[in-house]
């Protein structure tokens, strides 16, 4: 039997790790709108940009497109996604159906070491928003939300939580305006301090709103992006 090279698994693995580069250093482009919605993302340039293969390029593309953050169309290639305005009120009203019930059960079963762990993590919030942080704003507004729902104990919603999350991570990257985020902190500290009196009404009432914010902050008429020059979006890799 012939056993594999002394290296092998160190190479997938370092593989691996380049795509999720790859895959994060688009996703953030995207998100911080230096990558507006429809811009054709070309092989070739990704491959100068990266200095990578094609079959590197591929797979980070499939890997964007299974998170719904690119498109790929058969015999035109990759473009930033553009979620339609029914897609993104779709998004809004299926958070709107689950949310609010995620938070009355999040107040009615939160422990003091859970309560403790939503405020430290907004205080992270925080600080992504005072340095301007756009990238990590969204996400760490979006992981809020998850906490709230790993808090709630039910493990379908939380996995619905999860895929709305990232859509709307989206939808706010390509369509919100540069200073806006998920979520405003002010919304999060209220929904702590409902949780820590045990207040499942007024958890629900906040979330509902919450969500309103979110969805107003929004503008669906951003237009699609032509003529995005990819390495100097990203830089040319150094050879």
């Amino acid at each position: 039997m012939t056993l594999p090279g002394p290296n092998s698994e160190q190479l997938s693995t370092a593989e691996e790790v380049a795509e999720e580069q790859i895959v994060d250093r688009i996703f953030e482009a995207v998100i911080e709108q230096r990558l507006p919605p429809g811009t054709k993302l070309s092989e070739s340039a990704l491959c100068e940009v990266f200095g990578v293969g094609r079959m590197r390029i591929r797979r980070s593309l499939l890997l964007l497109a299974s998170r719904e953050v690119v498109e790929l169309h058969s015999n035109r290639g990759a473009f930033v996604a553009r979620p339609t305005a029914e897609q993104a009120r779709e998004v809004f009203e299926a958070r709107q159906a689950i949310e609010p019930n995620v938070a009355r059960m999040a107040a009615k079963r939160a422990a003091a070491e859970d309560i403790a762990a939503l405020a430290r993590h907004l205080e992270l919030e925080s600080q992504a928003h005072d340095s301007g942080n756009r990238r990590d704003a969204i996400r760490l507004s979006g992981q809020f939300h998850t906490m709230l729902a790993q808090i709630a104990g039910n493990g379908v919603m939380l996995r619905m939580i999860k895929e709305l999350i990232t859509r709307t991570s989206l939808i706010i990257g390509i369509y919100g305006a540069p200073g806006v985020t998920n979520c405003r902190d002010d919304d999060h500290a209220e929904l702590i301090d409902a949780l820590r009196k045990s207040d499942d009404r007024r958890a629900a009432e906040i979330m509902a709103e919450h969500l309103r914010h979110i969805e107003e902050r929004v503008d669906l008429t951003a237009r699609p992006g032509a003529g995005v020059d990819l390495v100097s979006v990203f830089g040319r890799r150094d050879a």
